[in-house]
């Protein structure tokens, strides 16, 4: 295996290579530095300056490791290391490098560098892959600058049109095309298809931490349905008016809030259901309320308990507005059907975590990631590792240095069984 230097023993005494887990670390405390915040977080916004500069940053280490690096339409990166197989379709890694306002140092940024890892890995074993390896570092998965979210990966799978996102503009009207343009990350669209696609990732979630599990064996992701509501009653005096002659917006709002949630806990398939906003009109302390805004997010592995999800949720509004003497307007404004992963990348993923003895379990991603996305191109599978308190999109967001390793080393064997090594 050339000059490997970092391996570990199968239970059969045959080397096993393996990842540098301080490279890895080094890595990602290095990219943190751009737009660290005070509290140990990150805040690298979507095609902003600091962007740019992690970026860049990502760009040069990509060469460094001998890597073609080509920039498309979006603005999505795409790092490659050649095959043998002449015409062999790529088999990808990667994730994204934007961050929340106030987010953390692994979410996205994670599966970006330890996309990279492997191709450092590889190049120092020696070992050559049958299909080309690319790292991809896709544009605003976050959506906390511009909407939609999962931008880049959203234009790459035909989601959304080019110019479509290239239109869509922040709250100081600056567009896409303009933010790409002025970080000098404005591509060419030069579409090509992709054999695989994995994607390392934290778990977003307190799961493997409390089952003291390393990985998570992701079998898909929760299709997710998202609702604006508007609830309308009648502004009235706080004192004078009866109880009975109410018609309180904020009650019926409280009641669909409880719906929600019993809707979530009695349906099976992973069921989630949040009121994650709320507004309420004229909010003031002697006023009976008469208008609030609220929205409904609903989650389910299958589309079918979704769907009854939305039934049961349909059927509540009808009845709170009856009772509460209000009207109720229910917009859906999101929609992704539940995403189920390849079957024999998720195997991979699973015989990866087998072959290190790493303990293991399957589960079901409550977030939406690149991934959800490439899999309607692609054969896609994620890999999962802990996250400290299942704590993410927040500054204190962090994973020990040692279940990260893991779950690079993971996504090493995965891609080289896909791949096939020359």
């Amino acid at each position: 295996m050339g000059n490997l230097s970092l391996q570990t023993l199968h239970r059969d005494s045959t080397p096993i290579l393996q990842i540098n887990p301080d490279r890895l670390w080094q890595s990602l405390m290095a990219l943190a530095k751009i737009g660290a915040t005070e509290k140990g977080g990150v805040r690298r916004l979507t095609l902003t300056d600091v962007d740019r500069q992690g970026r860049d940053l990502f760009v040069r280490w990509c060469k460094d490791a001998g890597l073609s690096v080509a920039v498309d339409g979006i603005g999505n990166i795409f790092a490659r290391r050649p095959g043998t197989e002449a015409g062999a379709l790529p088999v990808a890694m990667g994730s994204h490098l934007d961050t929340q306002p106030s987010g953390g140092k692994f979410d996205g940024a994670y599966g970006v560098m330890a996309g990279l890892e492997v191709i450092r890995t590889l190049n120092e074993a020696g070992v050559r892959t049958q299909a080309p390896l690319e790292v991809a570092a896709w544009t605003n998965e976050e959506g906390s600058r511009f909407v939609p979210t999962l931008m880049g990966s959203g234009v790459y799978a035909g989601v959304y049109e080019l110019d479509y996102a290239l239109a869509q503009t922040d709250l100081e009207g600056i567009s896409v095309r303009e933010a790409l343009t002025s970080i000098g990350y404005a591509g060419v669209a030069q579409p090509h298809r992709l054999g695989a696609y994995f994607e390392a990732h934290i778990e977003q979630g307190p799961v493997l931490e409390q089952t003291k599990t390393t990985i998570g064996v992701v079998l898909g992701a929760l299709g997710q349905r998202w609702f604006d509501v508007a609830i309308t009653g009648q502004d009235s005096h706080a004192g004078p008016t009866p109880m009975e002659t109410r018609r309180d917006a904020l009650l019926a709002a409280s009641r669909l809030v409880l719906e929600v949630n019993r809707i979530a806990t009695t349906f099976p398939d992973y069921a989630r259901g949040t009121v994650g906003f709320l507004q309420v009109q004229p909010n003031s302390r002697n006023v009976v309320p008469g208008a609030v805004r609220m929205t409904v997010d609903f989650r389910n592995a299958k589309d079918a308990t979704l769907s009854a999800m939305v039934e049961v949720l349909k059927q509540s509004v009808a009845k709170v507005a009856a009772e509460c003497r209000v009207s109720i307007e229910l917009k859906e404004v999101v929609y992704f059907p539940p995403s189920e992963f390849a079957a024999d990348l998720v195997e991979s993923v699973r015989q990866g975590a087998e072959k290190f003895g790493y303990s293991q379990r399957d589960i079901v991603s409550g977030a939406a990631h690149d991934a959800v996305y490439m899999a309607r191109i692609a054969p896609s599978a994620m890999v999962f590792v802990p996250c400290e308190g299942g704590i993410s999109h927040n500054e204190i967001e962090n994973a020990r240095p040692e279940d990260l390793a893991a779950g690079c080393n993971v996504l090493l064997h995965a891609v080289l069984r896909r791949a096939g090594v020359a």
